[in-house]
């Protein structure tokens, strides 16, 4: 071999040509990602970590109502203290589920806790989506140095809490001034135009419900309350009851509770090998919504959260009591058949009905809605 040629087989790079090289820095940072378990994806952020958002507000915010409204109502003290500590962390919970969700180490899990109380102090109404934007930066930016020196002690919390509350202090103002003003936008919307807005907003937040995504989450985000968070409470007890009676045949009393008190995202499976099983449930949500917004002017004046929640655990009605409660409102014979007919009744009607003309007509047949 010439010396030209083992010069040229000298400089040659190890892996192959310079794009090969560069793909190897490609798969350099994909393999860092990787053993980071940092995944950039739609499934990560919008569902997984939305989905655990609203189990954190649930576990602080919506449980601390409650309490609040059990001591409200028994003049028990105690009950009301417990409320109180419970509401107090909900940009911690929100921002520590959001981390367990990422997956995020034990060190970047804590201090999450900071990040979450400054994204929902920050965030003002907007809170909630403060807190998921923000946490999930902080989380993936901890997880990135985590165990990545010898004082990981030190380096993973100041990372992780300084550059969050930072983010926080100059994001968070912004995020929930965007959030408020959505929701306010579609809370005046519904206001103006409550038969339209109501069918809206009843079924956009519903068909949330079914999907793998929060509605709750989209709800407290947003802060939807009053009239808007009336529809989106038929919409989402429209889906859960609608589906719980339209596959009562396949299903029986398992698929009653399952469905109508746990969720109807349990027929995401049959909506997907055959969409149209969805129709009863759409028809029911398109018709409670404005049923709520025109007929019993329903609005849900609790947390915002229990707007999207439906009939899960009972979750929705009781934000409805609890709104009245905290506004000084005597519910009257006409709010509880309100409540009765918009929550429960009229989806469960308007469900057996459409179900069983579709049955009829052999669009939906014996099993197409059977949960495993």
């Amino acid at each position: 071999m010439g010396e030209r040629e083992q010069k040229a087989e000298g400089t040659k790079p190890v892996d192959g040509s310079p794009q090969q090289l560069e793909g190897g820095q490609r798969t350099g940072v994909a393999a860092f990602l990787e053993r980071k378990d940092i995944e950039v994806s739609f499934q990560r952020y919008a569902i997984d970590a939305m989905s655990a958002m609203a189990q954190g507000l649930f576990a602080s915010l919506l449980i601390g109502t409650i309490f609040n409204t059990i001591g409200n109502l028994s003049g028990v003290e105690a009950f009301t203290s417990i409320g109180g500590f419970a509401t107090a962390v909900a940009g911690p919970a929100m921002a520590v589920a959001i981390g367990f969700a990422l997956k995020a180490p034990p060190l970047v899990l804590y201090s999450l806790a900071a990040v979450g109380y400054a994204a929902n102090a920050e965030g003002g109404a907007g809170g909630p989506l403060a807190v998921l934007v923000i946490a999930i930066v902080a989380a993936e930016l901890g997880k990135a140095v985590s165990k990545e020196t010898k004082v990981d002690i030190l380096v993973t919390p100041a990372v992780t809490v300084g550059l969050g509350c930072a983010l926080a202090m100059l994001a968070a103002p912004a995020i929930g001034a965007v959030a408020s003003s959505l929701g306010s936008f579609v809370m005046w919307a519904t206001d103006l135009q409550p038969f339209l807005m109501g069918v809206i907003v009843a079924v956009v937040v519903g068909v949330a419900l079914t999907l793998p995504i929060s509605s709750a989450a989209i709800c407290a985000a947003l802060g939807l309350t009053g009239l808007a968070g009336g529809a989106a409470l038929a919409g989402c007890c429209a889906q859960m009851v609608g589906f719980a009676v339209a596959s009562f045949k396949d299903n029986g009393w398992g698929g009653i509770v399952s469905q109508g008190i746990g969720t109807s995202m349990l027929q995401m499976g049959n909506i997907m090998r055959k969409p149209v099983v969805w129709v009863p449930a759409l028809v029911a949500s398109a018709v409670c919504g404005p049923v709520a917004t025109c007929v019993f002017s329903l609005q849900q004046n609790g947390p915002a959260i229990a707007s999207g929640m439906g009939t899960c655990g009972f979750v929705g009605p009781i934000g409805l009591y609890t709104g009245w409660v905290e506004g000084g409102m005597a519910p009257g014979v006409f709010e509880w058949v309100g409540m009765l007919v918009v929550c429960l009744a009229l989806p469960a009607l308007v469900a057996f009905v459409v179900a069983g003309a579709m049955r009829k007509a052999g669009a939906i047949v014996d099993g197409d809605m059977k949960l495993d």
